[in-house]
Formats: structure tokens, C-alpha cells, sequence
């Protein structure tokens, strides 16, 4: 239990150094690679995805996929992640973003932030589209990231991080932003977006 306690302060303190030190240098790397945004999050997107899973208070990640990409879609999806990690890993990654929105929530209400109505016509593949295209860098790779930065800002991002460091271990957190690089990815390319590339880590 020490090490583990151990190793999640050295991952925590390792990713807030180097996003200081990012910063210092003008390069701004996240904590599991791209860039960093740190502009306002786009918060209508938010509302969207949220809106796609649930509600805030019945937010489930596994919802929001099944209504951007359909059920047959996501189930052909599961099923390649499953393959590729493992299905306890895969699983993880689902719950892990489940609660990674919830938590984001709850810190951006501490925070003051309120979410607009999402856009009537902001569902389905169009979200999907969307969320894709906020996670791309300039480079055009996706990054977990990255997209994180837009749709909670890049501040509530690291405090999310923070938080599942502290409550699961960094290898949770790892998973998560590992399988969502490869997800997307995967998404981008069957909605036709061939020119979106695959982050180093996934």
C-alpha cells in the first residue's frame, strides 16, 4: 500500500512538474502527450456530450457512445478493444470515464461554471465529429488530452487527473486517456476521417 501511495505522488507531482516546466518553455505538453489548450472550454460540447449520456446526474459514458455512434457500432468497437486490451481493461476505461465527467462536473460547478443548453442539433455523429476534431492537434493526431482541455479546460483537466491519481492510481488514469487515444481514433477513421493519426500512446 506504501508503494502504491508512493508511486501515485511520483506520477502526480512528475505530471504537475512537467506541465510547469511545459509551460516555462512555452511548449505545453500534457501529462500523457499533446499539446495543451488552454483557452475556454467549449462548454456547448460539453453540455452536448453530457446531454448524449444521460444528464449530470446520470451521466454514463457507455450511453453517450451508444447515442453519437449506434449500438451495433459501439458493441463492434467493445468487442476490438477487447481484443486489443483485455475486457477488465476496457471496462475500466469505460467506468473510469464515466466517472472522470462526473468529477469534472463537480469541479466546475465549485468552480462557478454553468452549462449552456446543448444545441439541438449538436447528437449523433455530428457530436462524435465534433469531439474528434477538439481532440486533434495541429499535427493532426488525437490526443485524450487534448480533448479533455476543451471540453472541461485544461485547469479542471489536471484537477480530474489529480483526483484519479489520488482515488484509483496513475495505471487507471494511464488506461484511460491510453484506450480513449485509440477509441477516437478508431472513430474518426470509420466516420471517413482517414487524416486523423494515432497518438504514441495507446
Amino acid at each position: 500500500m506504501k508503494k502504491v501511495a508512493t508511486l501515485t505522488a511520483f506520477v502526480a507531482g512528475l505530471g504537475l512538474l512537467l506541465t510547469g516546466t511545459a509551460f516555462a518553455a512555452g511548449t505545453e505538453t500534457n501529462w500523457y502527450g499533446g499539446p495543451v489548450y488552454d483557452g475556454a472550454p467549449t462548454l456547448e460540447v460539453t453540455a452536448a456530450l453530457v446531454k448524449a449520456g444521460g444528464g449530470a446526474e446520470h451521466f454514463e459514458f457507455s450511453k453517450a457512445l451508444v447515442a453519437m455512434l449506434g449500438e451495433k457500432t459501439v458493441n463492434t468497437e467493445v468487442a476490438k478493444l477487447n481484443k486489443q486490451y483485455g475486457k477488465k481493461a476496457v471496462k475500466e476505461f469505460i467506468a473510469g470515464m464515466t466517472w472522470d465527467v462526473h468529477e469534472g462536473l463537480r469541479q466546475a460547478t465549485e468552480a462557478g461554471v454553468k452549462l449552456p443548453e446543448a444545441p439541438a442539433d449538436l447528437k449523433g455523429t455530428k457530436l462524435a465529429e465534433t469531439l474528434v476534431k477538439a481532440g486533434t492537434a495541429s499535427d493532426g493526431t488525437f490526443y485524450a488530452g487534448y480533448l479533455f482541455d476543451h471540453v472541461l479546460s485544461h485547469k479542471i483537466h489536471v484537477g480530474v487527473m489529480a483526483a484519479v491519481n489520488a482515488k484509483f492510481g496513475p495505471a487507471n488514469d494511464l488506461n484511460t486517456h491510453k484506450i480513449l487515444n485509440q477509441a477516437m481514433y478508431d472513430v474518426a477513421h470509420a466516420l471517413g476521417h482517414k487524416d486523423v493519426k494515432l497518438a504514441s500512446l495507446h
